[in-house]
């Protein structure tokens, strides 16, 4: 199904001026490039004023230019191939400093998730890890290096924490088959987003489990049917996304768990502690 965004240009083309048609034609037909292009930019290629792409997108019913773009970015994140992302990191980027480039970015994802994340969405999601008979974490793809990192740090401070293993739909459904009520399921999926993953946090639903969903939009298949969502902005960078934001996220809610319950976390990394050092998990002896 179409987005909704080019669905009504098409609708309005016929009412557009001359100036608008070159717009919206343009952009049908290259929506993946528009959607990081400045107006001026914009403008230069179709033959019209920066003021008359502003115009456009106030027509459409956007705020400005920016809200308008905004709105591309989510459609392409959902649609674009990992070759046609390529292309569009080659039109952000261009001559620049990738590096420069690339932490810019990402800085300025942690700025807007540290603005728009879910403070109280954050602390019941963090309650709900303490109070849970058990705990499944599950993320397909590259998001399963997040669900791995929590697995591996929530395993520290509590016995019953299952990481789903997703390579194959059937073997994960076996794995989450006992969940149910009093449990929580960790769903952490970014675009392009995995089947998988929407299946199996529709199955906890309806078997009664919580659901933490940690994703990038409130538009996401897993955000609907979240108890607790956390959203994390996470453009692409090339054929990648960009996990810096919900890995910090991440790290928060690891943090905020620990603060929550210190006098058990406390005990469990001494015996670890006991542990590692009766058999020399870690070298000592530059000490």
């Amino acid at each position: 199904m179409k987005n909704s965004l080019l669905s009504l240009i098409e609708e309005k083309m016929p009412a557009f001026s001359k100036g608008q048609r070159a717009i919206a034609t343009y952009l049908l037909e290259n929506y993946d490039k528009v959607a990081y292009m400045t107006a001026s930019k914009l403008g230069g290629i179709v033959g019209v004023s920066e003021s008359t792409v502003v115009r456009f997108a106030i027509e459409l019913g956007f705020d400005g230019y920016p809200d308008m773009q905004r709105s591309l970015q989510e459609l392409i994140r959902m649609r674009l191939t990992s070759v046609q992302r390529m292309d569009v990191t080659d039109l952000l980027i261009g001559d620049g400093d990738v590096l420069d480039k690339v932490l810019s970015s990402d800085i300025e994802k942690l700025r807007y998730t540290l603005e728009c994340v879910d403070r109280g969405a954050f602390d019941a999601a963090t309650d709900a890890l303490i109070r849970a008979k058990h705990i499944y974490i599950m993320g397909v793809r590259s998001s399963s290096v997040l669900a791995r990192f929590l697995n591996f740090n929530l395993r520290m401070i509590f016995d019953d924490v299952k990481l789903v293993q997703t390579t194959s739909g059937s073997e994960m459904f076996e794995q989450i088959h006992h969940i149910g009520e009093g449990d929580v399921l960790v769903a952490i999926s970014f675009p392009r987003y995995s089947k998988r993953i929407i299946k199996a946090v529709e199955y906890a639903k309806e078997v009664g489990a919580q659901v933490i969903s940690i994703t990038d939009s409130d538009r996401s298949p897993i955000a609907p049917l979240a108890d607790q969502l956390l959203i994390a902005r996470s453009d692409m960078v090339s054929f990648v996304d960009s996990l810096v934001a919900p890995l910090s996220i991440i790290n928060a809610m690891i943090v905020s768990v620990a603060r929550k319950d210190p006098a058990t976390v406390r005990a469990k990394l001494q015996k670890l502690e006991q542990i590692w050092e009766e058999y020399e998990v870690y070298d000592t002896a530059s000490n």
